[in-house]
């Protein structure tokens, strides 16, 4: 009897049809990082993002919710990503900073539509995390 055929399963794509703007928190190596990307593969113009509270990093020397970066992205090309230091989480966390932030992001698409989204990070989930430092050679 011959086999059947199934139909060739694709990767999905990483990107979305419509232009998307998130916010993303990142760890790495016990350093957190915020991120504004684009995981649509169209562009977005005049994005920004707002916080409902002040986000305070870099060992509490800096506001980086206030940074300019949040305040306008003229043009953000589809999977681009812009990121930005936080803290490191011993630090961050140490400090008592806020474990839930709140972004609301606003972007138009190229036809001059607004765009709107809200995401919610519990960095929380990063207090505990174990890492390790590259050592130098």
């Amino acid at each position: 009897m011959p086999k059947r055929s199934t139909p060739a399963r694709t990767a999905p794509s990483r990107l979305t049809p419509d232009p998307d703007v998130i916010l993303d928190v990142l760890f790495e190596d016990g350093v957190l990082f915020l991120s504004v990307r684009n995981i649509g593969s169209r562009p977005v113009h005049r994005a920004s993002v707002t916080f409902d509270q002040p986000v305070i990093g870099l060992g509490g020397d800096r506001e980086i919710s206030a940074l300019p970066l949040f305040k306008n992205i003229e043009f953000l090309a589809p999977g681009r990503e812009i990121r930005t230091l936080l803290d490191t989480s011993a630090s961050y966390f140490g400090r008592h900073q806020p474990d839930r932030i709140k972004a609301a992001i606003s972007y138009r698409d190229a036809q001059g539509r607004r765009r709107h989204a809200v995401i919610e990070h519990d960095l929380s989930i990063y207090r505990d995390i174990g890492y390790t430092r590259p050592t130098s050679q």
